[in-house]
């Protein structure tokens, strides 16, 4: 059974082989183990200092840039050490060795390093699934949002709805303890009625914009529907700049969904071809035709591809966005049917649709702090709720009651009450040596 008192190391950068490896140490032995490792003390906290690090024989192993953090003004809070190697695997490999041998140090778990700032207090739960956020992140637009969560701008404004449900708690509670003194006026919990009405309206305001956190965090989908031979496979070879889907004449080529992530303008952008609507006696077609239906119904946003020109039938798509496009229009004239006509062999078009689907996303995101995950979500539709069971009360000690239990689902958003069953499952995403 690990102890949350041993101390940790592991290898906290990237893949081997490497210009450079960071080895991170955290824990009460962190410095006894760089002696161990160096023949000297720790160098000045945040100076660097070139060192040899050498095995229990004396042989060198390694010249490193030593840096030390001691606690509690660290990542982790507790005493650290960092070691930045020459990144081969022989090298980090031997320097691993080395640590394990010594006595009361082991191997980091994945997701300890950032779970001890955690407990420590130099993280708050938000702050830390931003963090892996950061890490993950692929698109310019995900690193903004995973940076507005993981250096605290998220959970700076769920403490500020928290301070004031407090409050107002406090007043309430106030009125009912204190009703006879003189320097408690009378009414005072009416007063504080119409900041809980606006910290409602700011939580549901919030909530209704989790749908942009799950676009810019999960990717936006769209997906390409229309008969057999519209151009749908050339659309998304032309988009994603290589030959995803496989183009014919003979229609029903694609028989199954296709699917490639694009990059628009910071968005990921998940783009899926599809089998070409149509009536069929052909089994395997059906399924992919099925498979299309379903995908339509998933899709943030539908492309209804027809070549330009073609015969207009009644529309087999969802009541959901759908963007009607004209194709091949190299070959034909008239675009007055359709909301945009593109040629994937002149290009025309294509740079128009391109900012139509950003422009979509956009009405999703302002780049305000936004919810990235069901947990927090779910938290904050338990938080209004109760605020908005507060405002109906009658009673003053149970509009009390309703906004104590508020203000203690904000704080399990942030990790301030009640959350030790979340831990194991939050850190465990986490990589080995953060």
């Amino acid at each position: 059974m690990f102890k949350r008192t041993d101390t940790i190391f592991a290898l906290s950068s990237g893949a081997l082989p490497a210009g450079v490896a960071v080895v991170r140490i955290s824990g009460p032995e962190a410095f006894e183990a760089l002696k161990r490792l160096t023949g000297k003390a720790a160098p000045r906290p945040r100076h660097a200092s070139l060192r040899q690090i050498v095995d229990r024989r004396g042989a060198l192993l390694d010249q490193a840039l030593v840096l030390s953090f001691p606690g509690p003004h660290s990542f982790t809070g507790e005493d650290c050490v960092e070691l930045q190697l020459h990144g081969s695997r022989a090298v980090v490999n031997a320097v691993l060795a080395e640590l394990a041998a010594v006595a009361g140090l082991r191997m980091a778990e994945a997701g300890e390093f950032s779970r001890r700032a955690f407990e420590n207090g130099r993280l708050d739960l938000v702050e830390a699934e931003g963090l892996a956020e950061l890490i993950a992140a692929e698109t310019e637009m995900q690193r903004r949002l995973a940076v507005e969560q993981s250096f605290g701008g998220q959970s700076k404004l769920y403490e500020g709805w928290a301070s004031r449900l407090t409050y107002a708690r406090a007043m309430i509670e106030a009125e009912l303890d204190f009703a006879d003194e003189d320097d408690v006026p009378g009414a005072v919990g009416e007063r504080v009625i119409s900041d809980i009405a606006a910290v409602a309206a700011e939580i549901d305001s919030h909530i209704a914009a989790s749908k942009a956190g799950e676009i810019i965090r999960g990717g936006y989908k769209i997906a390409i529907v229309g008969p057999p031979n519209a151009g749908k496979s050339s659309l998304m070879n032309h988009l994603a700049q290589r030959d995803v889907a496989i183009v014919t004449d003979i229609a029903g080529t694609t028989r199954d969904i296709l699917h490639v992530d694009l990059d628009m303008e910071g968005y990921l952008v998940r783009l899926f071809d599809t089998a070409g609507l149509r009536e069929t006696a052909d089994a395997i077609e059906r399924e992919g035709i099925r498979r299309a239906r379903q995908m339509m119904e998933e899709a943030d946003l539908v492309l209804a591809l027809e070549e330009i020109g073609g015969k207009a039938e009644a529309s087999p798509y969802p009541a959901g966005d759908v963007i009607r496009i004209g194709t091949k229009l190299d070959l034909h004239g008239d675009c007055s049917r359709y909301d945009l006509c593109v040629s994937v062999e002149t290009g025309d078009g294509i740079e128009a649709l391109r900012r139509l689907v950003v422009s979509r996303i956009q009405s999703f995101w302002s780049g305000a702090a936004v919810p990235t995950r069901e947990r927090q979500t779910e938290l904050l539709r338990l938080t209004s709720l109760s605020v908005r069971s507060a405002l109906k009360a009658g009673e003053p000690e149970l509009r009390a009651e309703h906004l104590r239990a508020a203000a203690g689902s904000l704080g399990r958003i942030t990790g301030h009450v009640d959350v030790e069953q979340l831990l194991d499952v939050i850190f465990s995403q986490f990589c080995i040596g953060k």
